[in-house]
């Protein structure tokens, strides 16, 4: 009954993250409840080798419809993978304690500022000159690439929001561009929990092909539904790691 358990969870993780990220908060859990007695480095470099793969999918998918700006993404998953692997290394030298208390109040912040802003993310209007623009690209990238390796939460909305906010994305393109630089990120987390023995690929490339599925059927509603869509999604999204990470945080 494990491995069905897994892989329900592991597809609706896939659907989840295609549109707005977030998936780590069905699959992790999942993965933590089901196999109580595993390491906890090996569960998350588990669910890193499922969900990458759902997620470079969704960015072929993404990629056929609508416009990637290659020239400012590119550098900016560049950057997103350097900043991942030094985030990763960060987390075995200080304790990443003070971030979960911190990111119950940054995720309301970004969740209150969205709701404020009835507008925000519906309009693709990029605001800044090619080179400006890649180079706020590389910043983000860099920065929550870190976020990511060093401790991991809502890593994807924070790409979705810095997109919109910074870059003048709508919120579709915004998810689009989001998945590249977060297939980055995984692909550093990948790579470290592989080195380590961290993963249990039968496991992990079984959940895959779950995550793969989800991926697309997320993918596809947020085509054909476009950014309103993809922003009510994010609202529910950050709404549930606010609670998530707010008991991680205080409660547990």
């Amino acid at each position: 009954m494990e491995l069905p358990l897994v892989l329900l969870a592991s597809l609706l993780a896939g659907g989840i993250d295609s549109i707005v990220g977030g998936g780590g908060l069905i699959l992790v859990p999942a993965l933590f409840a089901v196999y109580p007695g595993a390491a906890p480095a090996t569960l998350f470099g588990t669910n890193k080798s499922a969900s990458v793969w759902g997620t470079s999918i969704a960015t072929v998918q993404y990629s056929r419809r609508v416009q990637m700006r290659w020239p400012v993404l590119l550098p900016a998953a560049a950057a997103a993978l350097l900043g991942g692997f030094v985030g990763a290394w960060h987390v075995t030298q200080v304790n990443p304690d003070f971030l979960r208390r911190l990111l119950p109040f940054i995720l309301l912040g970004v969740l209150l500022y969205t709701l404020a802003k009835k507008d925000l993310g519906h309009t693709h209007a990029p605001r800044h000159p090619r080179g400006r623009e890649t180079l706020l690209a590389c910043a983000i990238g860099l920065c929550i690439g870190w976020y990511d390796g060093f401790f991991g939460p809502g890593t994807g909305s924070f790409f979705i929001f810095l997109f919109v906010r910074l870059l003048g994305y709508d919120f579709l393109n915004a998810s689009a561009s989001a998945k590249l630089l977060n297939v980055a990120t995984n692909l550093s987390a990948l790579a470290l929990f592989a080195m380590k023995g961290h993963i249990w690929w039968k496991v992990g490339l079984t959940m895959a092909v779950a995550n793969v599925i989800g991926s697309l059927i997320g993918t596809r509603l947020a085509l054909k539904h476009g950014a309103s869509f993809v922003r009510g999604v994010f609202i529910a999204v950050v709404g549930a790691l606010i609670l998530k990470t707010g008991y991680d945080a205080f409660l547990r």
